[in-house]
């Protein structure tokens, strides 16, 4: 589960759109996992979800979507975090490094930390397509955006540094901010997937992802010794 998202829950309509989605992307990772991404068409996948390529667009506007679909919700799951953080008092840094370690504990897919074979084949899929990898990067580039929004917000919230140019200074500062948070999650990602795909068990590596998110988070904090 990810933070609230501060709306009313989806009516019945947008809930039925969901489960449309899901199905269409179960339909087409089951696929490809079998044959290869780019070895399926976006006719097949239509046909084997019983739904016409018009609609399949509809819902999914590129191939490589019906993929990354299952990254849907992370998009704006840091910035959501931070909202919700700071709501609550807490500073944005502190609840992150929260959520990552209850992210590990959860052994959720998107920390790396996760040893299910499902994952494993999902993960083989993705990061050895490059088509796909190469999608990834435009969610990674939209989190980071939507990161960077939430953490101007607070600066903004909190009086800012006044003027046209402090809130320029605010605005950059959010946006390296929030890439460096972004790389860090992503690093982190990739050294527990990497282990995991090794052979290694999740958990084997979590003493050591645990430890790995301590380390980066302080060196968020307090800036790195190079």
């Amino acid at each position: 589960m990810t933070p609230d998202r501060d709306a009313a829950a989806p009516g019945l309509r947008e809930r039925k759109k969901e489960r449309t989605r899901q199905a269409l992307s179960d339909a087409a990772v089951a696929l490809f996992l079998e044959r290869g991404f780019d070895a399926v068409s976006v006719a097949e996948v239509a046909a084997a979800a019983e739904v016409s390529k018009p609609t399949l667009f509809r819902y999914f506007p590129a191939k490589e979507d019906l993929v990354l679909h299952r990254f849907a919700d992370h998009e704006d799951e840091s910035a959501r975090v931070v909202a919700a953080g700071r709501r609550a008092g807490t500073a944005p840094l502190d609840a992150l490094s929260a959520h990552l370690l209850d992210g590990l504990a959860r052994r959720d897919p998107v920390t790396g930390l996760c040893d299910h074979p499902a994952v494993l084949a999902y993960l083989r899929l993705l990061y050895g397509t490059p088509a796909l990898v190469g999608r990834l990067h435009a969610y990674r580039v939209r989190s980071e955006a939507a990161l960077a929004g939430a953490l101007a917000a607070g600066v903004e919230g909190s009086g800012g540094s006044g003027g046209a140019e402090g809130s320029r200074g605010d605005a950059l500062l959010a946006r390296l901010a929030a890439g460096q948070i972004v790389t860090v999650l992503r690093v982190l990602a990739e050294e527990n997937t990497a282990r995991i795909a090794a052979g290694e068990t999740a958990d084997e590596v979590e003493a050591d992802a645990v430890a790995a998110a301590g380390l980066a988070f302080r060196a968020l904090r307090e800036g790195l010794p190079y």
